[in-house]
């Protein structure tokens, strides 16, 4: 695992959104197409807003979520409603290219199927994603992989449905599936995150995000983050 150091949440958004784009056009260049899957929070937001002024092959993109929020369609608590306003809203890419967790299901488990079943239909069976961006929870998680959690322990679903976290059940990508990506992208910012980070830079497979393969895994930290 990589670690780059910037100064703010906004120097942290605009690497991440250059290198995304570079990696886009990599893609694009060797596969025909880039498939990458966002998590939420207000740095990544910052950073899809940036992405939309980047030189991206925007028709060749698919946008998939990392983890969902089970809450009614425009919640300011859905990741979808802050990815529409941040990239649809700004970049020349429709609807049908960002695949949308279908959480307002009144089967979310069924629907969590759904989802695995449209992802291998996007990137193969199993599904290889070309990359995954991750934030990193002070309580040590990652997407809706929370401490505790039995879907830590999900080896056979690429797509499985939480129990309750701060008040919703989530929807989110397994470890399976995140373990398969060609590449992870971490954004890591403020000083809450600073002790996690470290054990995440340590291998602590005791903390969910530890249990993310670190090969061919970057993070974009802010000082605060690494404690500076």
């Amino acid at each position: 695992m990589k670690i780059e150091v910037l100064e703010d949440p906004e120097s942290v958004a605009r690497e991440a959104a250059a290198l995304i784009a570079g990696e886009a056009r990599a893609s694009v260049s060797a596969r025909g197409r880039f498939v990458m899957a966002v998590s939420g929070g207000r740095t990544p937001w910052l950073m899809l807003s940036a992405l939309a002024a980047e030189d991206v092959p925007w028709t060749a993109v698919h946008v998939a979520q990392v983890d969902e929020r089970v809450a009614p369609a425009g919640d300011p608590d859905r990741n979808l409603t802050h990815l529409r306003e941040s990239l649809l809203a700004r970049a020349p890419i429709t609807a049908a290219q960002i695949r949308a967790m279908p959480v307002e299901s009144p089967d979310v488990d069924a629907a969590a199927k759904e989802y695995a079943r449209a992802l291998e239909k996007l990137a193969g069976t199993p599904p290889i994603l070309d990359l995954v961006h991750l934030g990193l929870g002070p309580d040590g998680h990652t997407a809706s992989l929370v401490p505790g959690d039995p879907v830590l322990e999900v080896t056979d679903r690429d797509v499985a449905v939480t129990g309750a976290y701060m008040g919703r059940r989530r929807m989110t990508l397994t470890f399976p599936a995140l373990n398969r990506a060609r590449r992870i992208l971490w954004l890591v910012t403020g000083s809450d995150k600073a002790p996690m980070l470290a054990r995440l830079l340590a291998g602590d497979g005791s903390i969910p995000a530890g249990r993310v393969r670190s090969d061919d895994a970057l993070v974009l930290a802010d000082r605060s983050a690494r404690g500076l």
